[in-house]
């Protein structure tokens, strides 16, 4: 596949944004990445999926409550993937190298692989956002059309409501399908492939044997392989609803676009720093306690600018960034609450799967 490139002919705007957030954080002595109130958060998350685990697993509570609690871990695991592990291969979670390892790896322990998140997400995801062929996380085909690129089956004339089927499956696919076919193959994300090491590979073994004792095995035992099994269905289900919607409502909603590079010099029209805020759209960001438990991925458009500075940032950023898009007459794509994200997706579902693709 052929490597795409951005406008090299820039304006000011990135340069001049850069020079007021390198400032903010000299003038008010402050560091990128998280602080304290991160990694006490972060404890709390963890702590909390262990306490939901241990009380499903050993004390084998009623099913309405197991039920009630299942989906809760669910979602807490969500919160741990947004909070710590997004934080940690973006390299913001602390300014000690070694904790952004562990962070990172925190993945693993929740089934799916850092080394491939890592190249799949910060390089291909970040760099070409929204770029059909290029960006993976809007290559959902055939059951999705996400953009107008895409062709069209008929099956995407109710895509509008079975994507919650499908969010829902995508943790179980990435945990059980996605992470071994890159495995087998090398191929890691859109025309990229990159080889593991020796400890990547036992690391790989290791975390997905563990990951099938903890979450499969050992509540088998305990429970009963029917009850585990549902158990591990609606965790896996929760979960991956919550993630797959949130990154969706990042990127795929009505305002968004999807540029196709120009056919003779394959390059986008924008340069990248304009390019991220045409592709990429902010939700809820009045809202603390959303902040909170997404781990400021609700302020996605600053996490595009500046992927590694870590999210307790972004609310003050976000200022810089308005400003700035002000003065460049640049369009800040902005949701008041996730509820208004969540029905322009739905509406962008519901269009292109009724619409003939552009050609």
């Amino acid at each position: 596949m052929t490597k795409i490139s951005f406008a090299t002919q820039q304006s000011n705007f990135f340069r001049v944004l850069k020079d007021k957030v390198d400032l903010y954080f000299v003038t008010n002595n402050l560091h990128p990445s998280g602080s304290r109130k991160l990694l006490l958060k972060s404890l709390y998350q963890i702590i909390f999926a262990v306490g939901l685990y241990v009380v499903l697993v050993f004390f084998n509570p009623g099913n309405i409550i197991s039920a009630g609690l299942c989906i809760l871990l669910g979602l807490n695991l969500a919160t741990i993937g947004f909070n710590v592990m997004h934080e940690g291969v973006h390299q913001s979670f602390s300014r000690h190298k070694w904790l952004n390892t562990f962070s990172a790896y925190v993945l693993n322990a929740l089934g799916a692989n850092s080394f491939y998140w890592k190249v799949k997400h910060n390089i291909n995801h970040h760099t070409y956002t929204n770029i059909e062929g290029h960006d993976a996380d809007i290559n959902v085909k055939p059951m999705m059309r996400l953009n107008d690129n895409q062709k069209r089956h008929a099956v995407h004339k109710f895509q509008h409501i079975y994507f919650v089927f499908l969010y829902g499956l995508s943790y179980i696919s990435w945990v059980f399908y996605d992470d071994f076919n890159k495995y087998c193959t090398g191929r890691i994300a859109e025309g990229t492939k990159k080889k593991m090491d020796i400890k990547e590979h036992l690391i790989f073994w290791a975390t997905k044997v563990l990951y099938i004792g903890v979450y499969i095995m050992l509540p088998a035992l305990m429970l009963g392989f029917v009850k585990a099994i549902i158990g591990f269905l609606i965790v896996t289900m929760v979960c991956g609803l919550f993630i797959a919607t949130v990154f969706q409502l990042a990127h795929v909603v009505e305002e968004t676009s999807f540029p196709l590079p120009n056919s003779n010099t394959n390059k986008i029209e924008n340069e990248w720093a304009i390019h991220q805020l045409n592709t990429t759209a902010n939700f809820g960001t009045k809202n603390k306690l959303v902040s909170w438990v997404l781990g400021g991925l609700n302020f996605q458009i600053e996490h595009h600018l500046f992927p590694k500075v870590s999210h307790i940032h972004y609310p003050k950023i976000s200022e810089f960034v308005k400003e700035t898009c002000k003065d460049y007459n640049i369009t800040y794509i902005e949701y008041k609450t996730v509820s208004k994200a969540l029905k322009s997706h739905l509406i962008h579902l519901r269009r292109l799967g009724r619409a003939l693709p552009t050609l």
